[in-house]
């Protein structure tokens, strides 16, 4: 069968990465697959493992036995949340292809109502928009309002203040996404920002069903980071203007000091002097380290090292076994030119 005809005749393809979610592994899939044979189309569902280090793929492994529809693509060693769906983004062929979390904090049976809407709609793109988060700690609520708020002056009003990784995008946009030579994707501002023809549907976001939280607080700082410096060099204007800033009040410094001792006033002079160093100093490191962000993603770029490496793809080679040490076998036989994506 070619690629062409199953491409052709899938009309929706689900992407999940996962990470350590064994223990959400059977409630998801107990969730989505009721909702997916019910909707009367074609459809896949891709898994994709991120690295995980519990039994989240040998799971997986004997789900797919009793659901052919199951697609699990593992990849070789942790990239990230952004970088696995990527490797899903990559692997789906449908018409239409949602991307969801393991975690059902999202509810699959919404997906029903984005299929619906881009369909009668003729949109490229369906945001699913929390519209409440009661379930989310205070402090998350608070820090999500700030990220969102915050990357809405930087990116632009087109952005969703309650929108994450919850979304079904048409062919089109995925192609496009799949185009887009992004070493450090942040999906939930690179798909607003292509201006693709977009609606929401709401719903309200559930509770974790098990498991773990796979964004503590240090995840979440280096997504605001990401998604700061991949979509503004507004940092690099405020080390101009905090550079500014710093020089006018030091050269008041200098005016001061002068009229001083033209007054002929004595004054211990090391207090000011080391207010000034410690005030250059703390400035240069500022203006420095978010120079240094920028030149790192450069460096990055000029590298060309892929996001992911596939281990394996269920659709395309069948693991001789679900042992981790079959697996791993398995792994190193897979072709280069199919293992590497970018």
């Amino acid at each position: 069968m070619s690629r062409d005809f199953v491409l052709n005749s899938l009309t929706l393809s689900v992407v999940t990465p996962m990470y350590n979610e064994r223990e959400a592994v059977d409630h998801f899939v107990a969730r989505l697959r009721p909702v997916l044979d019910g909707l009367g189309v074609t459809y896949e569902v891709v898994a994709v493992d991120d690295g995980s280090r519990d039994e989240t793929v040998e799971r997986l492994l004997e789900l797919r036995e009793d659901w052919s529809e199951l697609r699990v693509v593992k990849l070789r060693r942790n990239v990230g949340h952004q970088s696995a769906l990527a490797a899903g983004l990559k692997s789906a062929r449908g018409e239409y292809v949602v991307s969801i979390d393991a975690d059902l904090q999202d509810p699959p049976e919404t997906i029903g109502d984005m299929l619906a809407k881009a369909r009668s709609e003729n949109l490229d793109v369906v945001y699913g928009v929390r519209s409440d988060r009661s379930t989310d700690t205070s402090f998350k609520r608070n820090t999500a309002g700030v990220y969102y708020w915050l990357m809405r002056k930087l990116v632009g009003p087109h952005l969703s203040d309650q929108a994450g990784d919850f979304r079904l995008m048409s062919r089109v946009v995925v192609d496009t996404l799949n185009d887009l030579q992004e070493q450090q994707p942040v999906y939930r501002l690179v798909v607003p920002s292509l201006g693709f023809a977009s609606g929401e549907v709401t719903y309200v976001r559930a509770e974790r069903v098990a498991g773990e939280t796979k964004y503590p607080l240090t995840k979440m700082i280096k997504l605001s980071v990401d998604s700061v410096t991949s979509f503004s060099a507004a940092p690099l204007r405020v080390a101009t203007w905090l550079g500014l800033v710093t020089f006018m009040v030091c050269l008041g410094l200098v005016v001061s000091g002068i009229a001083a001792w033209g007054f002929g006033v004595t004054v211990p002079g090391w207090t000011s002097l080391y207010i000034a160093v410690l005030l250059l100093g703390a400035v240069q490191l500022i203006c420095l380290g978010l120079l240094g962000e920028y030149v790192g993603r450069i460096y990055a770029a000029t590298q060309n090292r892929p996001k992911f490496l596939v281990a394996f793809d269920t659709d395309e080679q069948e693991p001789m076994s679900t042992k981790p040490e079959a697996v791993s076998i398995e792994a190193a036989a897979v072709p280069t030119q199919l293992a590497t994506h970018r």
